[in-house]
């Protein structure tokens, strides 16, 4: 099956965002009418044909709740765009055949804010772009508290609207602190279908380490699930780095072990 050509039409039906081959540019793709039509019964008719599915769905849940200063909030956005533009992490994503990833910050039980749509990422310039969105993307709340409970049902209603169904579905999530409003993890999971899903953590320990331990026992779920660790929001970018080539599991391409 022409897998490129099944991709193309998910994303005209589904309307993810597509980024364009300069900083800045993106394709509208949500097309209408005939050229719509004409993908989607072009990708229906080859779906007899043997495809390999997305290597990996990846949802990016980061906190921002009022125990992260804007200092911290910085750490770790330039922290995450740093490991994205790594040259392991991009060998790793471009070994996959590309991955989709989405990104959005989190606090208060009605405050998960999207930082990047669902974009599909498997040339150098995509991961570029991405990383520079994700450096410069603008705290949209500061004032809450830590609704982890609403943040992971909020992961897993937007990875079920992944543009496709991957072979592994990841929320990875990252945090300073446990839950403080609001129901908890183990409710989130049970409110939501979890077959096939796998929720990761990342802690940042500095203000408090026995959250490693909550992450630990509450928070991941699923197969191969893992928490790894930041001392401080300093070394949230290399924590970051171990978690996302771990994620896209060819952990062993940095020839790294595990934190955790």
């Amino acid at each position: 099956m022409n897998t490129t050509i099944l991709r193309a039409a998910v994303i005209l039906a589904t309307g993810p965002r597509v980024l364009g081959s300069s900083p800045g540019e993106e394709h509208d793709l949500t097309a209408t009418g005939f050229f719509r039509t004409t993908l989607v019964t072009c990708a229906a008719s080859l779906v007899a044909w043997p495809a390999a599915a997305c290597s990996l769905a990846l949802v990016l849940a980061l906190d921002v709740s009022a125990s992260i200063d804007s200092e911290e909030y910085a750490l770790q956005q330039v922290g995450l765009a740093d490991a994205l533009q790594d040259p392991d992490v991009r060998g790793a994503i471009l070994a996959q055949g590309g991955i989709w990833v989405t990104a959005y910050e989190w606090s208060g039980a009605r405050h998960q804010y999207e930082q990047l749509p669902w974009t599909y990422l498997d040339s150098d310039a995509d991961i570029s772009e991405v990383s520079t969105i994700l450096r410069n993307a603008p705290r949209r709340a500061k004032d809450f508290p830590t609704s982890l409970g609403y943040a992971l049902g909020h992961g897993l209603i937007t990875l079920g609207r992944a543009p496709e169904t991957c072979r592994r579905q990841v929320i990875d999530v990252s945090s300073d602190g446990e839950t403080n409003d609001g129901f908890g993890p183990d409710s989130a999971y049970r409110a939501h279908d979890m077959s096939g899903v796998t929720v990761n953590a990342l802690v940042i320990e500095e203000h408090n380490p026995s959250t490693v331990d909550y992450y630990r026992d509450e928070v991941i779920r699923g197969n191969g699930a893992f928490v790894e660790v930041a001392r401080t929001y300093e070394d949230y970018a290399v924590a970051m780095r171990r978690k996302l080539l771990r994620e896209i599991g060819v952990f062993a391409f940095a020839g790294m072990q595990p934190n955790r």
